[in-house]
């Protein structure tokens, strides 16, 4: 049964990818370099690639179509992301470190709340 609650937390859930994947569409250029700097492999298709998972699994999510495969695209998106992007041990100075770590752990917990929803 979809309940209020259920249609909200999609919204919230689906918008965030959503808006996410537009990002790296739209700030290509800055994620490319961050891709970069963080030694990811070929950065700017992997921008494009990461924002189409973003949108699509959004999508899914947002609008529960086939969501499922939704889940499976930003679980394919988190996992790599997560560790080669907020790689916060890697880090030595304080700040950054703080900043990696928190965003780290906030890819986990949407991780987590995703597979909740399988």
């Amino acid at each position: 049964m979809i309940t209020a609650i259920h249609i909200i937390g999609q919204i919230l859930l689906g918008g965030y990818f959503i808006y996410q994947g537009v990002k790296h569409f739209k700030d290509h250029a800055d994620y490319t370099a961050y891709a970069a700097a963080s030694k990811v492999p070929m950065p700017g298709p992997a921008v494009y690639a990461t924002g189409v998972l973003l949108v699509l699994g959004g999508l899914g999510i947002f609008f529960n179509i086939y969501p499922a495969i939704a889940i499976l695209l930003l679980v394919i998106f988190l996992i790599p992301v997560t560790i080669m992007m907020h790689a916060f041990w890697k880090s030595e100075n304080p700040g950054e470190k703080a900043a990696q770590k928190v965003a780290f752990f906030k890819n986990i917990a949407i991780l987590g709340a995703l597979l909740l929803l399988l």
